[in-house]
């Protein structure tokens, strides 16, 4: 067994794990304690990881097993490996709101895996919310009024066949494959349970989450900005400067995160894995 060291951000979330080469085969010890780990603080970094995507591959199976991304063109001749890449001379990135992945489906990731192949000089942090922390931070009586409600989710804003990344397609460096299968509308609890650690978490997001289900247009526009605007404030954040042969693991089903596009002129590559996930369950 690899001897872990973590070392927490001192944020609301977040740790730097050494001590482990994930150029060698996972053991079943060493796959159980960096799920722990990615568990415990919500997203963990690995720095000096000179990983292939055969590796990549194989911390994802043993972290619960592949998955694939919808709507999103993956490397050929690996269906559940997407290469996160904004050339040069690229306007668009991938990601630039706060998400919880594939919220819209029925299962959504538990884990999402994102290696860094190439950064800019400066700039493309990614930043991650705790929302654990931000359900906890809510005043009681919203979590009274929010305690039964669902949400709807859809990918339909930015996958739909006239969705936002149909329509900015030629300043992108990424192939995405628009349908209207992202119109599809799943419900998920606005305050679900973490499946390991039994805590309550905040389940709304600004890019997926599209109204509140048994409430008005008005009421439910309301209460969902005021949700997500609070899920992410800076209290309960972390942002993390990316370097070179980095691997995250973030717990996906206790985090949002954003991707910053503030390199113009520089190019950023990374390869991005999911792992498999359960059904949200209302707290």
């Amino acid at each position: 067994m690899s001897q872990l060291t973590i070392e927490p951000t001192g944020a609301a979330l977040g740790a730097f794990v050494t001590g482990i080469d994930l150029t060698h085969p996972l053991s079943a010890a060493d796959a159980a304690a960096l799920r722990a780990a990615a568990v415990a603080h919500k997203v963990i970094f690995l720095p000096d990881q000179h990983i292939t995507l055969d590796d990549l591959e194989r911390v994802t199976d043993a972290l619960g097993g592949r998955t694939t991304t919808p709507f999103v063109k993956p490397l050929d001749g690996r269906p559940m490996v997407i290469r996160v890449l904004k050339e040069a001379d690229a306007k668009i990135g991938f990601g630039e709101a706060w998400h919880t992945d594939l919220s819209y489906l029925p299962a959504p990731p538990a884990f999402t895996c994102l290696w860094s192949s190439e950064i800019p000089p400066k700039g493309g942090d990614t930043m991650w919310s705790n929302q654990a922390a931000a359900y906890a931070a809510l005043d009681e009586a919203t979590k009274a009024e929010i305690a039964p409600l669902y949400g709807v989710h859809t990918a339909g804003g930015p996958y739909a066949a006239g969705g936002y990344y149909a329509q900015v397609q030629d300043q992108l460096s990424m192939t995405i494959l628009p349908s209207d299968e992202a119109l599809k509308e799943q419900r998920h609890p606005l305050v679900v349970t973490h499946p390991e650690t039994g805590e309550k978490l905040l389940f709304v997001n600004q890019t997926y989450t599209r109204r509140i289900e048994g409430y008005d247009d008005e009421r439910s526009a309301r209460l969902l900005r005021r949700l997500c605007l609070h899920a992410v404030e800076e209290r309960f954040r972390y942002r993390l400067q990316w370097r070179p042969h980095m691997l995250t693991i973030w717990d996906n089903r206790a985090t949002q995160h954003f991707a910053i596009n503030d390199y113009p002129g520089f190019r950023r590559e990374m390869f991005r894995t999911s792992v498999k996930g359960e059904v949200p369950q209302a707290a």
